[in-house]
């Protein structure tokens, strides 16, 4: 039966929807649980909010006459991009060109170093405040940036750092973890 109440928007949270922590740091495993202190808040992203892609390939293998007998899945993307927006924030600079690449705070000013080192595995969770209440909670165990959108500076557009970031399998074979909860 239909029920219009299951049908909701991914609203952030209050004071932040994307966190992120180092690899390995202990993760939720409910919508409601306070998370680690070792999660890091990065603040506001866009308002075009957050896209998780999960692309499947197929290879098709067709038998004489070119009916597709069989579908063989060869890959399984899992990805999450959005766009943070506080580019003033030291933490969001630090996901964007490393920790040891970023120094200072923006009171004694902050120093960025842009090289080529490799984007770090991280955790990652992303808050959402869901209809009637409902909480919603994406924790990305193993998550690493993969792609950098470009950098607009404009009049009449907010600083932003758009990003995807890629998951990858947990020690269980998880991509990603979903946890919804009414409070």
């Amino acid at each position: 039966m239909s029920e219009v109440t299951n049908v909701s928007a991914g609203k952030a949270k209050v004071g932040g929807a994307v966190s992120r922590a180092p690899l390995g740091t202990t993760l939720p495993t409910t919508a409601a649980v306070t998370l680690n202190e070792a999660f890091v808040n990065l603040g506001y992203i866009s308002d075009t909010g957050m896209v998780n892609s999960g692309a499947i390939s197929n290879t098709a293998i067709k038998a004489w006459g070119g009916d597709t007998v069989l579908n063989i899945q060869t890959d399984k993307v899992d990805t999450f991009q959005f766009t943070l927006i506080e580019a003033l924030n030291v933490d969001v600079l630090k996901a964007i060109f490393g920790d040891d690449n970023v120094s200072g705070t923006l009171a004694t000013g902050i120093a960025v170093n842009v090289n080529s080192d490799e984007q770090v595995d991280a955790a990652w969770v992303v808050d959402m405040a869901m209809r009637n209440g409902a909480a919603k909670r994406v924790v990305i165990p193993n998550g690493k940036i993969t792609a950098i959108g470009d950098v607009t500076y404009a009049d009449n557009a907010a600083v932003g750092y758009q990003v995807t970031v890629s998951a990858q399998p947990d020690t269980a074979g998880n991509t990603h973890y979903e946890y919804i909860l009414k409070a």
